[in-house]
């Protein structure tokens, strides 16, 4: 029943907005929580960081830990790190650090140690933000119209297999990966199998949710030589159940859909500007008449669609 979107804008743009909007016409394929992943401008070197905390009163002593973390790490923060601004007891941080010394795996493991903090997003492009409520809501708390970049994802989730949480929500980061995320729409019947499987191979995972092993099992194919494409295709071998889902990194969205072909997802390609949603009447809320629909209908499905590069506009 969940509602996934993706966005590719020709230059650099309101994909914030965006997402937004596509994602609060499908509000109704799931009322649990709603998630964006947005990629902005790129970072020569260091990454931005959206982190979570449950208790906004322990907000003063979570980041004096985050700095130490870091500097222990041989990195630093490269400016104040900022926070939600709202009263519920939950908090989301966002902070840049200067490249650490160590590796990733290293550094984000070192981070997560403290208490009560978990990592939504690690990028030198990539940001994270989901919580509870609808897009609208989810938008105006986190200031997502203000957000410029290349593409990005949404969802919009009905929870079936795990806590109703921010955490829990889409999209998935694959930790410890930087810039790639995942959205999607289905179930894998044999997730545990794989979780296993990467988890003897070091991986780590902060949730159950099925998602998370999608996002992790692809970063790994890639980290192993395949092209987002390989691994978007292999994956329709490899995972059981039924599935739609999309795929982003720093420079492009990937769609899988399984073998059985059950879950929809409908596609509008329009003078260099690529959009996909569940739903048409999401797409539609973007381009009203422009541009002709595809349905993406059939099995076994897998594809690409390359981002722009970031270039300022004047």
């Amino acid at each position: 029943m969940c509602g996934i979107a993706g966005r590719i804008l020709r230059e650099p743009g309101p994909i914030g907005g965006d997402l937004v909007q596509l994602m609060q016409a499908q509000r109704h394929r799931g009322a649990d929580s709603t998630g964006f992943a947005l990629y902005g401008r790129p970072r020569e070197e260091g990454y931005v960081l959206r982190l979570f905390h449950p208790d906004r009163y322990r907000l003063d002593a979570t980041l004096e830990a985050l700095v130490g973390a870091v500097r222990d790490q041989g990195g630093d923060l490269t400016g104040d790190p900022t926070w939600d601004d709202t009263g519920q007891a939950h908090v989301f941080i966002r902070a840049e650090i200067a490249e650490p010394a160590t590796e990733p795996a290293t550094w984000v493991d070192a981070v997560e140690s403290i208490d009560g903090l978990q990592m939504v997003s690690m990028g030198r492009s990539l940001e994270v933000v989901k919580d509870v409520g609808d897009a609208a809501t989810v938008g105006a708390k986190h200031h997502l119209e203000e957000f410029v970049g290349t593409h990005g994802l949404g969802h919009a989730r009905l929870a079936t297999e795990s806590e109703v949480s921010p955490v829990a929500s889409h999209p998935f980061w694959a930790r410890p990966f930087p810039d790639v995320t995942i959205v999607h729409n289905g179930q894998l019947t044999n997730h545990h199998l794989w979780r296993r499987r990467l988890e003897l191979a070091g991986y780590r995972f902060d949730t159950d949710n099925d998602s998370e092993v999608i996002a992790v099992w692809l970063s790994d194919r890639m980290a192993s030589g395949m092209t987002l494409e390989e691994a978007l295709d292999t994956s329709i071998r490899d995972f059981d159940g039924v599935f739609t889902y999309l795929c982003s990194t720093a420079e492009a969205i990937g769609l899988a859909k399984d073998r059985l072909a059950i879950k929809p997802i409908v596609a509008i390609e329009h003078e260099g500007e690529v959009c996909m949603a569940t739903e048409e009447q999401a797409l539609r809320t973007l381009y009203r008449e422009e541009g002709e629909i595809v349905n993406y209908d059939g099995p076994g499905i897998a594809r690409v669609w390359w981002a722009p590069t970031f270039v300022e506009v004047a």
